[in-house]
């Protein structure tokens, strides 16, 4: 019998040879937010079909500059990146890999040395986040520091960054030569921001009720898939994380509404973080019902992939694809510390240590040294 983790998979246009997926991982090695010939080989070495992911998305990139957050982070906005970013599409597809573009914005957490004028950031209402962003100082050290005091984002400028999101999913498909996107709709960032009641205190039809929390990521979604198919598109979410310090009050009606309206659009999938991101699949006080969200999705039309994501190892993965509760399985950091994580997980280990050490900013150690099985 063969096993579930290595059965070929159709992802819209595209047929994955298996259903590991690399997941979003931000690393900080974008000096001047374009990314770098460190950056294409580092995903290449990840993007044979055989041992690496079957489905790269890439580290979460700013589609303005607005939209960025820490330092050192790509962007996807001006000719330099977008040139950047096609020597990495490039080097991933001669591997015979396939990846989409995670695109970010992160709305109130960022900090004003990283915004244009050293403005302050925007949210849906002008609340703090209690988390920290990553700078780098004039010496070149790069550490994390509390966000700064967001403004709350007039109603004018909304329809601005809808256009802002379906601009950079063009470049990233037409310019950058991504085989497709992803929303960055999870995590604390500005769509899961006016999702959720912890951040969004708006009065206006974009704030109160669910439905008009829904109302940014629903406009999003639906101009991305405008703009390069929905085929092309998938939505990252994450209903319970405490993450960048948010919350909502009643998340299950929340993402029950959410799915009922996603259905209609046939993305390329939607993509869970089960728990808290990079924590507890369990957030103590935040129980949610992950099968009764797809449920709600299924029934209402939604055809696309279900991904799921944070802390399956291979065992799990398997059993998810098996149980038919999940299509495909995201993976964060097993795919850094083993850029051949598919061939380690068929062939039962071993697995390597990740060194936490090198995690964020710096240059080759700890990011293209880690070596394949047979190197």
């Amino acid at each position: 019998m063969s096993h579930p983790l290595f059965s070929s998979f159709r992802l819209g246009a595209l047929t994955l040879p298996h259903r590991v997926v690399m997941a979003p991982l931000t690393r900080n090695r974008a000096p001047g937010a374009v990314p770098n010939a460190l950056m294409a080989e580092y995903y290449a070495q990840r993007a044979d079909p055989l041992t690496g992911a079957s489905l790269i998305v890439s580290e979460a990139t700013a589609i303005s500059p607005q939209g960025q957050g820490y330092a050192d982070v790509p962007g996807l906005y001006d000719t330099e990146q977008l040139d950047g970013w096609r020597r990495v599409t490039q080097a991933v597809h001669a591997q015979g890999g396939r990846i989409f573009c995670q695109l970010w914005h992160v709305g109130r957490v960022s900090h004003q040395r990283l915004q244009p004028d050293h403005q302050l950031p925007v949210g849906p209402s002008a609340l703090r986040a209690n988390t920290k962003t990553y700078l780098i100082d004039c010496e070149g050290q790069g550490g994390f520091t509390p966000t700064s005091e967001p403004r709350a984002l007039h109603r004018h400028e909304i329809p601005g960054i809808v256009h802002d999101f379906a601009v950079a999913a063009r470049n990233a498909v037409q310019s950058a030569g991504f085989d497709g996107v992803e929303i960055h709709g999870a995590n604390g960032y500005l769509l899961d921001q006016f999702l959720k009641t912890g951040a969004n205190q708006r009065t206006d039809d974009y704030g109160g009720s669910i439905e008009n929390r829904a109302r940014l990521m629903l406009e999003v979604t639906r101009a991305i898939a405008d703009a390069v198919g929905a085929e092309r598109t998938g939505l990252r979410i994450s209903p319970v994380t405490p993450a960048n310090d948010i919350v909502d009050a009643d998340p299950q009606p929340l993402f029950r509404h959410l799915m009922r309206e996603l259905a209609p659009l046939p993305l390329a999938y939607i993509h869970v973080i089960e728990g808290a991101t990079g924590g507890p699949r369990e957030v103590e006080g935040r129980p949610f019902d992950y099968a009764a969200m797809k449920a709600t999705w299924r029934k209402a039309g939604g055809r696309g992939a279900w991904m799921v994501n944070n802390g399956y190892d291979g065992a799990a993965a398997a059993a998810a694809i098996e149980s038919g509760r999940a299509d495909l399985v995201a993976f964060g950091k097993a795919f850094i510390s083993m850029p051949d994580l598919t061939e380690r997980i068929r062939r039962g280990g071993p697995f390597a240590a990740l060194e936490r050490a090198t995690l964020y900013g710096g240059g080759a150690a700890g990011y293209t040294d880690y070596p394949a099985l047979d190197a």
